[in-house]
């Protein structure tokens, strides 16, 4: 019999042989070389089996779906370069993309024919406050939720969230990172001290705005083309106890985003709220596509119902608040709510006020996510469409848009819009928005749910196409830009960049010359594909 550390190489060996030839590389004249040794232990971390790479093919939007060759599960960030160096070691070298929890809605963390990098396999301890310097270090592939967590228990947080946390740092850095505290602080990626990225050429960067300043601004908010972030230093401040969390409502959309634009631009006066974003609420909304909420009651709900009806409104709009509070300022909470009310044209008799924990607050898209799994409608198509539309066409697009292509449409699902403030994004990094001093975030997040009255998934797609063409500038539209985009020819991703288009060029030529990053956004044409293998493989491992 083999003596036992005999049978685990051999073992390891077959793996590696098996999986170089799933994979489409080379052996070096049919004898593993030293270099082949050397690729032994990130081959082995490479899984090749059914059910690793059917659920690296699907994401949150459940309209696409593209097959990876390979899961990487590593176990350190230096196992990202090293498969990186390993891919550009093969005549075709495979793509590569990383992926958190699959929160995209058009494939972009896809990697079709080639390796999706499992983020989450780094482990869950990488995270790291620093109260003197009042900063966090935490790992790419860490969750906001678990960041706000650690922050916390030494009563710091991070000044910038995203409206839901159960996604990863690397994820909305790679995009913008935007919500409610945006008009304040600006988008996470303007709230980041320092970056490790890993490049399309393998090579492990720490980067800065003071050092390798060209790759840190390329990746913050650079759809993962550019490198792979494993780890970011992210701002804090000292955080708040309770949250006086406010929604107002408006029956006409010139009152509702005359207020939001009063609002944000209390940001330095400390006036006004810590948090502002807005909803719309068709009425086919209301009336038809109500649900348990985590903020309205039942009561509430009928109420603005009837306001819909008394008032003939296509839709009824709130803003959405909070004044964030510790004990400290908690007998004044009430007074400055007060007054800055009285500053507003909201309906009157329609606020809606409750007092929230701060992680109450942060975490409510959190709450509604159990609702929706527990009404199986989470594991849905999500065909969501995401956009910044300029501030002088905000009305002209809701009399198009929500009067017009989204009068008779689907109720379920959200309808984001809320402003924000340009000066607020650094130019020097490759996200677009358009060119106003004020801009409006719309997100028409909808679902596809059988049996629930929300229209099948062609149907939502029809719409999008008709919301898109609309905002095509090139064609005389509002001039739209979209957030988290997807565009389907290289003609419209130079479109979405704009006078930027050169620069991003010049940037994937310089730090993934081969284009084998992030595939699934299509902006670059990726290395020609491996033939695909007679036959899945097994799952890989070293004993």
């Amino acid at each position: 019999m083999m003596p036992r550390a005999q049978l685990t190489t051999f073992l390891i060996v077959t793996s590696f042989l098996s999986t170089v030839t799933y994979l489409g590389a080379p052996v070096h004249g049919g004898v593993l070389t030293s270099y082949d040794v050397s690729s032994l232990d990130i081959m082995s971390k490479i899984h090749t089996d059914h059910d690793a790479t059917t659920e690296a093919s699907s994401d949150f939007g459940h309209i696409v779906h593209a097959t990876p060759n390979g899961v990487f599960r590593p176990t350190f960030p230096a196992d990202i370069a090293a498969l990186i160096r390993l891919s550009l070691s093969q005549p075709t070298p495979f793509t590569v993309a990383p992926r958190g929890k699959g929160h995209s809605s058009r494939g972009q963390a896809f990697a079709p024919g080639g390796i999706v990098v499992d983020m989450s396999a780094l482990g869950d301890h990488r995270i790291a406050v620093l109260v003197d310097g009042m900063y966090v270090d935490a790992g790419g592939e860490q969750l906001w939720i678990d960041v706000l967590h650690a922050a916390l228990k030494h009563d710091l947080t991070p000044r910038v969230w995203t409206d839901y946390l159960r996604i990863t740092v690397g994820g909305t850095l790679s995009n913008a990172g935007i919500g409610g505290q945006v008009f304040r602080h600006g988008p996470q990626i303007s709230n980041v001290h320092e970056l490790d990225v890993v490049t399309g050429m393998g090579e492990m960067i720490t980067c800065s705005p003071e050092v390798n300043p060209a790759l840190f601004f390329a990746v913050l908010g650079g759809l993962g083309q550019f490198g792979v972030i494993t780890r970011a230093r992210i701002r804090l401040e000292p955080a708040p106890k309770k949250v006086k969390w406010v929604r107002i409502a408006y029956s006409d959309v010139h009152s509702f985003t005359t207020d939001q634009e009063l609002l944000i631009s209390k940001r330095a006066s400390g006036s006004g709220f810590d948090y502002v974003e807005g909803q719309v609420q068709l009425n086919r909304t209301l009336t038809e596509g109500r649900r348990s909420s985590s903020f309205f009651s039942t009561t509430d709900l009928a109420r603005l119902t009837r306001l819909a009806i008394d008032t003939g409104s296509v839709a009824i709009y709130y803003i959405e608040g909070a004044m964030y509070y510790d004990d400290n300022t908690a007998d004044s909470v009430d007074q400055k709510l007060d007054a800055l009310l009285e500053e507003l044209s909201f309906v009157r008799g329609f606020v809606f006020v409750r007092d929230a924990s701060y992680v109450e607050f942060l975490d409510r898209v959190g709450r509604e996510e159990q609702n929706l799994r527990s009404a199986g409608a989470w594991d849905v198509p999500h065909p969501w469409l995401n956009l910044f539309v300029p501030r002088s066409r905000i009305l002209d697009f809701d009399a198009a848009v929500f009067k017009g292509i989204l009068r008779h449409a689907n109720p379920v699902g959200l309808i984001l819009m809320y402003p924000m403030n340009k000066d607020m994004w650094d130019d020097r990094m490759t996200a677009v928005t358009p060119d106003e001093d004020v801009f409006y975030a719309v997100g028409l997040l909808r679902s596809a749910v059988a049996g629930g009255g929300g229209g099948d998934v062609e149907q939502l797609e029809r719409e999008n196409a008709a919301v898109l063409e609309l905002c095509d500038l090139a064609g005389g539209g509002i001039g739209c830009r979209q957030y988290l985009p997807h565009h389907a020819s290289r003609d419209g991703w130079r479109r979405h960049f704009g006078a930027k288009w050169g620069r991003v060029a010049d940037l994937k030529a310089r730090y993934d010359p081969r284009a084998i990053l992030s595939p699934g956004q299509g902006i670059f044409p990726p290395p020609p594909p491996s033939p695909p293998p007679a036959a899945a493989g097994e799952t890989i491992t070293a004993s």
